[in-house]
């Protein structure tokens, strides 16, 4: 009895602290909503984003790589010993310093077409990552969408169990009555007062499980416990029998949108120019040169005739930089004839890359089909569930409300009473059950339609068909 009376202040306790929460106004998040958020703060996707930002970077690189190349240097430099007079280019064994500086510049201009297949290969690569960033999107917004679904679930469960603990005291009420004047023994009031302890325990379970399922949600929002956070809750009720396209329909849909199938074939088109670009390395390459170069060096005279004035005094700077500079224009062709087998390795090593992405294309379409095909079947086999689980509980409700009639006659005992009570709400489980599982399985079918992750709109009528 005392246990009884624990478990029941611990219920009223939870009970008035969810009231007290539900009356501070909390912002009530939709589906939407949540997946809107996570879009903008999920951690996978920022990091998704910037790899595609980092693919963007090597694209309007390649096409840098179009551009002539313009490099200067400068050397200062000073010796000790012998070395090259520059004036009478006689060894000499004295300090002298010197100064040199060159610009250079290099322009390709064919190498194969590397550079044209280096630009097409980053341009696919840049919209694989792109593609497999919205991939990820879509993977966080139906693991959301599973995650909402299971607290309206949760939601319909604490009502449900709720419920039964009104019922329950309404059921001792009438019962302890009853004994007082007699009409029932003593032993039926301890059954109920038995039953109502145990759904008491069921309310707190399903209580624990209603805020797990919050705190499912937000670490997928990846906001902190401590955050005020509610959803919406909106009446979700099945009307009609799924009209669905036929899987073939809703294969080829999505065979054209799904990021995951761009994604691979994308990969497959930058992995056959990267086998273009090895085989590029097997022509010659020709280049335009160009430089400019100048020098400077203080065994450099003004003068080496002693009657000379400046006899022996080096040659100003900016005087030798005027008179020493030199300009070279030229084409320089690059024939590869042999490197240790390096290009083959190259070319074998792009064509295996290639063949890994046209299995990988494979091996996506194949996953989709399958996913297609498993969804298609599952939300066939959940309106089946539904519907067998909607009659099983109009059965169960039926035979309930008969039992309890019977019960408060005194024509049945205690423990047929409960027996039927609890088959009754067993059902009613199962029905909840088995309506968020059909729920959630047609999302996941819209989902491959390109349709958006949202509630409404769910069914339409069946009640004129089934008439």
């Amino acid at each position: 009895m005392k246990k009884t009376i624990y478990i029941f202040l611990i219920s009223i306790i939870i009970i008035n602290s969810n009231t007290l929460f539900a009356q501070e106004k909390v912002k009530a998040w939709s589906l939407e909503d949540c997946i809107n958020y996570a879009f903008e703060n999920n951690i996978q996707i920022k990091q998704s984003k910037l790899t595609v930002k980092s693919s963007e970077i090597s694209l309007l690189q390649s096409k840098f790589n179009f551009l002539p190349s313009l490099n200067a240097s400068a050397n200062q430099s000073t010796n000790w010993g012998r070395a090259v007079d520059l004036a009478t280019y006689q060894y000499t064994n004295k300090k002298s310093q010197q100064f040199y500086s060159s610009v250079n510049s290099n322009l390709t201009l064919f190498n194969g077409f590397q550079n044209i297949n280096k630009v097409r290969q980053e341009q696919f690569s840049y919209l694989a990552q792109k593609y497999n960033s919205d991939n990820i999107k879509n993977n966080i917004a139906l693991n959301i969408a599973a995650a909402y679904l299971q607290i309206l679930f949760n939601i319909e469960q604490v009502n449900n169990a709720r419920r039964q603990v009104n019922m329950d005291q309404e059921q001792v009420a009438r019962t302890k009555k009853e004994v007082e004047v007699g009409q029932v023994a003593r032993g039926n009031l301890l059954d109920i007062e038995a039953q109502a302890a145990s759904d008491q325990v069921n309310l707190v379970k399903t209580q624990n499980t209603l805020m797990l399922a919050y705190l499912d949600l937000m670490q997928l929002l990846d906001l902190k416990s401590k955050t005020k956070f509610d959803i919406q809750k909106p009446k979700l009720e099945i009307t009609h029998k799924p009209s669905l396209l036929p899987i073939d329909n809703i294969y080829h849909q999505a065979l054209s949108i799904m990021p995951q199938i761009k994604s691979a074939e994308y990969n497959v088109k930058a992995a056959g120019r990267g086998l273009a670009i090895a085989k590029g390395q097997r022509s010659p390459m020709l280049s335009l040169t160009s430089s400019y170069g100048n020098n400077y060096s203080n065994q450099i005279k003004l003068s080496n005739n002693p009657a000379n004035p400046g006899f022996n005094e080096p040659k100003p700077f900016w005087s030798q930089i005027k008179d020493n500079g030199n300009w070279s224009l030229g084409f320089r062709l690059s024939i590869p004839i042999f490197n240790s087998y390096q290009v083959n390795s190259y070319i074998n090593t792009s064509k295996i890359t290639l063949e890994k992405a046209r299995l990988s294309l494979t091996l996506e379409k194949n996953n989709l089909r399958k996913s297609i095909e498993q969804a298609y079947t599952d939300a066939l086999a959940a309106y089946q569930t539904y519907m067998a689980s909607l009659k099983s509980m109009k059965s169960q409700e039926e035979a309930f409300k008969y039992a309890k009639e019977k019960f408060n006659v005194g024509m049945l005992s205690a423990t047929d009473y409960n027996i039927s009570k609890n088959k009754y709400y067993n059902a009613l489980s199962s029905l909840t059950s088995s309506k968020y599982d059909y729920i959630f399985k047609t999302k996941i079918l819209d989902f491959y339609l390109g349709r958006s992750l949202s509630l409404k709109n769910i069914a339409v009528d069946i009640s004129k068909k089934n008439k």
